[in-house]
């Protein structure tokens, strides 16, 4: 199964809009996908109570986060979307340790750039592939981004830290939707943040199957160098 995790260790990144809004899409998409809410807080369970069809499906990470994957692979789901919280960096630690990709929300500002680092090195020490989103961020102007989100590519970029070439703007619908137990890929006349979720979730899938491309090459090397020893 395909494991997304959101993690951040600042409050406020904005891991569950980012939860919902991805799942939503990928359900609507036709993936059959399951949203695990590792925050006590509740925030995708409260959007996840809004909706008349209760899809895509939500499981309650309070219990574990391998006990919920497990049951999720048992029901035959392909992706699981996970939500974490910040002050919760055990459990965190966990979906981390389950993630096929770790995704890091961060806002383009001083505290939320460095609050990425504690993130990163434990997604490092994991040895789990990761990635920021900008999230939050300043609309564009035409194709230009804002000097924040530049300034923002800029930092990462000397630490070697890996970002999404897109981003995700400060627009109303995002919260808007949410409220109403809704998202943005589905049907609201904004026709910007539905295509930022677009562009979001192609670049994670493509990652994944990268990723488990790799994982499939590796292993085909390592059953075959242990054949040869075995000969």
């Amino acid at each position: 199964m395909n494991v997304i995790t959101m993690a951040s260790r600042k409050g406020g990144a904005g891991k569950s809009t980012l939860t919902a809004h991805l799942a939503a899409f990928a359900h609507q998409a036709g993936r059959r996908c399951v949203v695990i809410d590792a925050d006590p807080q509740g925030s995708v369970t409260l959007w996840h109570s809004l909706r008349p069809d209760g899809q895509p499906p939500l499981r309650s990470g309070a219990r574990g986060i391998d006990r919920a994957l497990t049951s999720a692979m048992v029901e035959g789901y392909e992706w699981a979307f996970i939500d974490t919280a910040a002050n919760m960096w055990v459990v965190a630690q966990e979906a981390i340790r389950a993630a096929t990709i770790v995704v890091i929300p961060a806002r383009p500002g001083f505290f939320d750039l460095n609050a990425v680092r504690e993130t990163v090195a434990t997604a490092r020490e994991r040895n789990k592939p990761y990635a920021v989103v900008l999230n939050a961020t300043p609309p564009k102007r035409g194709e230009r981004e804002a000097p924040a989100v530049a300034q923002s590519r800029a930092f990462f970029d000397k630490l070697g830290i890996p970002v999404w070439a897109g981003q995700i703007s400060q627009r109303s619908s995002y919260v808007l939707t949410l409220a109403a137990g809704a998202s943005v890929c589905e049907g609201i006349p904004d026709p910007v943040a539905p295509t930022e979720v677009e562009r979001l979730w192609t670049a994670m899938e493509r990652s994944v199957a990268a990723i488990n491309e790799a994982r499939g090459a590796a292993g085909l090397a390592h059953g075959g160098a242990a054949h040869g020893e075995a000969a």
